[in-house]
C-alpha cells in the first residue's frame, strides 16, 4: 500500500504523523522522505544512511560549430531555459526540466544532452524500516525530478509511507501520483482550514481517496470538523495538543516513544487508512509503476 502523508501548509505536523505511523506498523515498511528541500524524517527515525547516489537531469549542450542560430530550440522550450542572442544559444541549466524538447526541435542536430546533478538520493535503515530520502542541492530549484528518483527506489514491502512536501505545488503533485491513499494533516486554525481546502481540491482533481488527520485537535475551533462533515471527508484521527510531545519533538524523540499511550492513536489511524483504501478505487491516471519508470 502506498500512503502519502501530505498537508496544505507547513508546520501542521505532517512529518510527526508520518514518523509515528511508520514506527507503530508491524508489517514490512519503507519510509520515503520526499520533502527533498528540507528532509527531516531521519532525525526522528534515527536512520542510518548507508548509500548515496547523485540524481541528475539531462540538460542541453549546444555545438556552436553546427548551430545556425535559427531559434527553433528556443521556441520549443516552454520553461525559458534557452535564449538566442544573435546566433548564439544560451542555456540556463537551473530552468531546464530535462524534457529533451530542444534536442528534438533542432534541425541541425546541434544539441546533445549531458547529466546535470540536482541532488542526491540516500538510502538506509531505521531499525526495521527501510529508509529513502532525497536531498536537493543548494541553489537547485527543480525538485520534481529528484522526487521521482526517490520514488523509483521504493522497495517491495507491504507499506510505503511517503512524507510529501507541504503545499499543493508541483513537488506535491509528483509525490501524490500513484498513491493508494492520501492522509491530509491539518490543524484547527483559520490558516489550517484555508490550506486544507486547497489540498482537498488538489486530491479531488486527481481522484485519489483521502482522509484528514487533525493535529493539536483541542486548540482553535471546530471549523475544520464542520468543514469535513459538510463535505463528507473522513476524519481519520484527532491528535491532542500535548506539551510533552512538543518537548520530545525538540529533542528528536517521536511522540509514541515519549508517551506510549499515544501509540493507540496511530495504530487506529492505520486501520482507518486500510478501511479507506478498501472502500474506494483509485483512478489516478498515473499508476505507481508508471511513476517509478517515468
Amino acid at each position: 500500500m502506498n500512503i502519502v502523508i501530505a498537508s496544505g501548509k507547513g508546520g501542521t505536523g505532517k512529518t510527526t504523523v508520518a514518523v509515528n505511523l511508520a514506527s507503530v506498523l508491524e508489517t514490512s515498511t519503507a519510509y520515503l522522505d520526499c520533502d527533498v528541500e528540507e528532509p527531516n524524517g531521519h532525525l526522528f527515525l534515527k536512520a542510518k544512511l548507508h548509500h548515496s547516489k547523485p540524481a541528475p537531469i539531462r540538460v542541453p549542450v549546444v555545438d556552436e560549430a553546427l548551430c545556425t542560430g535559427c531559434g527553433e530550440c528556443v521556441e520549443a522550450c516552454r520553461f525559458n531555459a534557452l535564449a538566442c542572442v544573435g546566433k548564439t544559444v544560451l542555456v540556463f541549466n537551473t530552468l531546464c526540466h530535462g524534457c529533451g524538447g530542444c534536442t528534438l526541435a533542432c534541425p541541425e542536430n546541434a544539441i546533445t544532452e549531458v547529466p546535470h546533478p540536482i541532488g542526491v538520493v540516500e538510502t538506509g535503515t531505521a531499525g526495521t524500516i527501510q529508509f529513502i530520502q532525497g536531498r536537493l542541492n543548494v541553489g537547485a530549484i527543480m525538485s520534481p525530478p529528484l522526487i521521482r528518483a526517490v520514488k523509483a527506489e521504493a522497495p517491495d514491502v507491504d507499506v510505503v509511507l511517503y512524507d510529501a512536501p507541504p503545499g499543493t505545488s508541483c513537488p506535491v503533485i509528483t509525490t501524490l501520483r500513484g498513491a493508494d491513499v492520501i492522509v491530509l494533516v491539518t490543524e484547527p486554525t483559520p490558516f489550517g482550514l484555508h490550506d486544507l481546502k486547497l489540498a482537498v481540491e488538489t486530491v479531488r482533481q486527481m481522484k485519489l481517496p483521502f482522509g484528514v488527520v487533525i493535529n493539536r485537535a483541542d486548540i482553535g475551533d471546530d471549523r475544520v470538523i464542520r468543514y469535513c462533515e459538510e463535505n463528507e471527508i473522513p476524519v481519520l484521527a484527532e491528535i491532542p495538543n500535548n506539551r510533552e510531545v512538543a518537548e520530545a519533538y525538540s529533542r528528536g524523540v517521536i511522540a509514541v516513544d515519549a508517551i506510549p499511550s499515544l501509540r493507540r492513536i496511530f495504530t487506529d489511524l492505520f486501520q482507518s487508512i486500510q478501511a479507506l483504501a478498501g472502500s474506494v478505487e483509485t483512478s489516478d491516471p498515473v499508476s505507481a509503476q508508471e511513476e517509478r519508470t517515468s
